[in-house]
């Protein structure tokens, strides 16, 4: 009897089934101004890279290098499986084709939406908060209330772009990016050429000087934060010019950008303020939280510290509307292939974009940062470090996913390392974090808060995997066909528009 998923693996690029979504409004270049967005560059480095030095000090560069290797190895994966099955259901689709539908409608559906959420009313808080201070009400940037609405303001209008369609989110995003990139370039040059600052060193790249593996696995860990997102560009596969090759080639080349833009950044940052516990020093804790508000008025000067300031708010505002345009496909898509409620697979007749979807996101977010408001600031504050722990699961699972499908075709040399060795080594590498991680928020001292002697950060990862297993108890009981149909159920569209 022949091998299910060796028959169904096509022997070159597929055609992705059509969902309405206008096709070809997106080149390499969008593409790649997408992945880079979500990820968020500027607010991402400057909300982390204080944490990796007082984990690791001056080996901060050697952890974002070390931390970017199973990313660059789970993107292969990413390529090789889109070139195989482009859809906008992307993680979805491919770990449904791999291990069935309760495992691609978990991890490949529900965690990777947990996830973004998660992230998204993070990004929200922090938009709302620069924006605040960069208008100067300074006052109102200390209130939760002001905040929130803001936030929940922001919201409104990186929705109302997103429902209007992928090429206007992409040529706003091209000014947002541009925006980051040129202002962590020059604060890293104008760090390096100040008086006094230290010459970068080789050394600070070496991956065998941490003093042990707690250390270095906790920084990798940070670091694994910091390049999350670049997938969101894969989800507009099906908008993209040649989505199936140039999807691809923009998840690897937005990859490679985020790590030589980090690593520069860090030495230059290392190289100006040092790593010790005091001043503007890297290792002093008061400063982890946000480096450049400590590092750019001295670096840059008062004025164009301003920008610097601009640069982390519109970081955080771009990375929301890209989540939010990835987010709402990812809906589409399952939708379309009957694992969720066909409304959400109406793709609007003018604009082409899944309206319902994005709408219904747009909604879900601020909804749930309300209530994690509410709730405690603290409490926020520890559903954004569990976001680490899903990232883990959903890229694991993706990267193994890849060798799965194609283990009966890896015979030449080519497919034997894209397609086994390197995605092997990606996922196991990301369920070892996984491992890790959960491990390290099982104690009541990591993040803000506790329960009972164990981590509130462990608690709302587990919580969202424990709520997203009994979401799929009850999307058995309404949605048959998919689950019945298996690995076919997704090769072909079960709800068309009307």
């Amino acid at each position: 009897m022949p091998d299910l998923n060796e028959a169904e693996a096509p022997a070159g690029p597929a055609a992705a089934p059509d969902k309405g979504l206008r096709k070809g409004s997106v080149g390499l270049l969008a593409s790649v101004t997408l992945g880079l967005s979500c990820v968020a560059p500027a607010y991402s480095i400057a909300v982390t890279l204080g944490y990796v030095t007082l984990t690791v000090g001056d080996l901060a560069p050697a952890a974002l290098l070390l931390g970017f290797v199973p990313i660059l190895l789970t993107a292969f994966a990413f390529r090789e499986l889109n070139r195989a099955m482009p859809d906008c259901g992307t993680t979805f689709v491919w770990t449904t084709r791999a291990f069935g539908p309760l495992a691609g409608w978990l991890a490949g559906g529900w965690v990777v939406q947990a996830a973004t959420f998660i992230a998204m009313t993070a990004l929200s808080q922090v938009g709302a908060t620069y924006l605040l201070h960069l208008l100067g009400l300074h006052a109102l940037a200390g209130s939760g209330l002001a905040v929130t609405l803001t936030a929940v303001a922001l919201l409104a209008a990186v929705t109302s772009i997103a429902y209007r369609g992928l090429h206007l989110a992409a040529s706003v995003q091209y000014v947002l990016l541009g925006l980051q990139l040129l202002a962590l370039v020059g604060f890293g040059a104008a760090a390096l050429a100040r008086d006094g600052a230290l010459t970068p060193s080789p050394g600070w790249l070496n991956p065998f000087a941490f003093s042990g593996f707690g250390p270095f696995a906790e920084a990798v860990m940070l670091c694994l934060f910091i390049y999350w997102g670049w997938d969101a560009l894969i989800t507009a596969n099906e908008e993209t010019h040649d989505g199936e090759r140039v999807a691809g080639q923009a998840a690897v080349i937005s990859t490679l950008v985020l790590l030589g833009t980090y690593v520069f950044t860090a030495f230059a940052a290392i190289g100006f303020a040092g790593t010790g516990p005091g001043g503007t020093g890297l290792g002093n804790a008061d400063n982890a939280s946000d480096v450049f508000s400590t590092l750019a008025p001295p670096v840059l000067g008062p004025a164009l510290a301003k920008v610097m300031e601009l640069a982390v708010c519109v970081s955080a505002v771009s990375a929301l509307l890209t989540s939010l345009v990835g987010s709402s496909r990812g809906l589409l898509s399952m939708a379309a292939h009957g694992a969720l409620p066909p409304a959400f697979a109406r793709v609007h007749p003018g604009h082409r974009t899944p309206g319902r979807a994005t709408l219904f996101v747009g909604t879900a977010v601020a909804c749930l940062l309300v209530l994690l408001t509410l709730v405690s600031g603290d409490f926020l504050g520890d559903a954004i470090l569990c976001v680490g722990l899903l990232i883990a699961c959903y890229y694991g699972t993706t990267a193994l996913a890849c060798v799965w499908y194609f283990r009966g075709r890896l015979r030449t040399p080519r497919d034997l390392l894209l397609r086994g060795i390197l995605p092997l080594a990606g996922g196991l590498m990301m369920l070892a974090a996984f491992a890790r991680t959960a491990y390290d928020m099982y104690d009541p001292a990591y993040g803000k808060t506790s329960f009972h002697g164990v981590g509130g950060v462990f608690l709302l990862g587990a919580g969202s995997l424990a709520t997203g297993a009994l979401a799929l108890a009850v999307a058995r009981t309404r949605f048959h066909r998919f689950f019945r149909d298996g690995r076919t159920s997704v090769a072909e569209l079960t709800i068309t528009e009307d």
